[in-house]
């Protein structure tokens, strides 16, 4: 979860990368909008956890924030339009959280008499959601680009899903995908750019799907991308059936597309992913990641995981588990399953949420070891690290976490030596040019 102000307004942003990314949108329609004394929870919904912290947090705000306006909006805002607006808060659908107009000010702003909690008015209630769901609003998605206070700039180029793995419940929160204009996505990385931004993360809810309903494609963007003088382009999750030539190539030998893929593989096992409804084998990312590292040594594996997923017996978590090491998965998002409502998934035999944090739990002990192992084998190296905002930390290129020995300016791009590992991440030294040839 990530917050900030503006004036008297504040967004506060929970999940993926992308509601990063359209937070900035609605930091400015909130702005353009006047409306003063504004919450914004951009919330996520991609597992009932989630969820969880965004109704414990509208309900601290409007128990604490007397006077200022609560709206939610994002994935769990619109799963959970009625429970939202119940509480008081303003609830604002996904395809209108950019908008001005979502935010003007509104007779509901102020507690009612006596102290109670504004009555709420929903932008979009439940019963709005169908012919969106059903993909035929006709919308376009405009880019998303984050906030100019960060060194790297996080460009969301689509957003939604036409895929229906039985898990998943994005495409009831996102609707089908759609995505972004090369040109309008070139802008945008253009504006960050312009403000001095050195490093630009490609995202979107199905982001290997980008151009599918524009008859382009995600290579074709990352080509025009790479016209404009950008130093660094990573490329966030990705479906690893949907990894072309085009983009394989562009991943594996242009040097500006950093030597770091995450991939969606969410299991290492065959009958869960079946019933996932995931478009890949166990056999297809083994061989793909191979491929990887054979073409550009240097690349670093990420992966979504899932542990506990229903019907899933100990030889199957056993296989998930032994993919860590089958695949070098240094950098693992892995979380136990949670049912959501509406998907086929929370209608199959639970393993139960016990059984499924302790998987979890396993396997993030198994992918700090990975990591670990990996991070030792750089000490002595040298890498070129963008440098955050707080000049102490940042990133190499293949995303390994770094920290330097003495500050350097925000947002710059140094040469370092990587001299120790300190948990997981390394300690860095900034070296003359000349000390990285020696």
């Amino acid at each position: 979860m990530s917050a900030f102000l503006v004036d008297r307004q504040e967004v506060v942003n929970f999940g993926c990368r992308l509601n990063i990314a359209e937070g900035e949108a609605i930091r400015s329609a909130i702005k353009a909008a006047g409306a003063q004394g504004t919450i914004v929870f951009n919330s996520c919904a991609v597992t009932d956890e989630a969820v969880r912290q965004a109704r414990q947090a509208v309900r601290r705000a409007l128990r604490e924030r007397r006077g200022a306006e609560v709206v939610v909006t994002g994935c769990a805002a619109e799963l959970e339009a009625e429970t939202f607006a119940e509480m008081g808060a303003r609830v604002v659908r996904n395809d209108a959280k950019g908008l001005t107009e979502s935010y003007r000010s509104s007779s509901s702003r102020f507690p009612r008499e006596g102290g109670g909690p504004s009555p709420a008015r929903a932008i979009s209630s439940p019963q709005e959601m169908g012919p969106r769901l059903r993909g035929d609003t006709g919308l376009s998605y405009t880019p998303a680009l984050s906030g100019a206070g960060h060194a790297r700039a996080f460009l969301g180029v689509q957003t939604g899903c036409s895929h229906s793995c039985t898990f998943c419940a994005t495409v009831l929160a996102r609707g089908t995908a759609r995505s972004a204009s090369v040109d309008a996505a070139v802008a945008s990385a253009q504006t960050a750019l312009t403000r001095g931004q050195r490093e630009i993360i490609l995202t979107g809810v199905d982001l290997a799907s980008y151009g599918d309903d524009s008859g382009t494609t995600l290579a074709a963007l990352v080509e025009a991308l790479l016209a404009l003088p950008v130093e660094r382009l990573r490329l966030s999750s990705l479906d690893p059936h949907r990894i072309d030539d085009a983009l394989f190539a562009l991943l594996t030998e242009e040097p500006r597309v950093m030597p770091h893929v995450h991939l969606s593989l969410q299991a290492g096992d065959d009958m869960v992913l079946t019933r996932m409804k995931r478009r890949h084998r166990r056999a297809d990312a083994v061989a793909l990641i191979e491929r990887l590292k054979a073409a550009r040594p240097d690349i670093a594996i990420g992966a979504d995981l899932i542990a506990g997923f229903p019907t899933e017996d100990e030889a199957m978590f056993a296989n998930s588990l032994a993919l860590i090491d089958d695949c070098d998965i240094v950098f693992g998002h892995i979380f136990p399953y949670s049912p959501r409502a509406g998907t086929p998934a929370a209608r199959m035999p639970q393993v139960g949420r016990a059984l499924a944090r302790e998987r979890a739990a396993i396997l993030r002990e198994a992918n700090a070891r990975r990591r670990q192992d990996w991070l030792d084998t750089q000490i002595g190296g040298t890498a070129s690290m963008l440098v955050e905002r707080d000049g102490a930390t940042g990133h190499a290129e293949n995303f390994a976490s770094l920290a330097l020995a003495a500050p350097a300016a925000p947002g710059t791009l140094i040469d370092v030596r990587l001299m120790a590992r300190d948990g997981d991440r390394m300690i860095a030294t900034p070296i003359e040019a000349k000390d990285i040839a020696a």
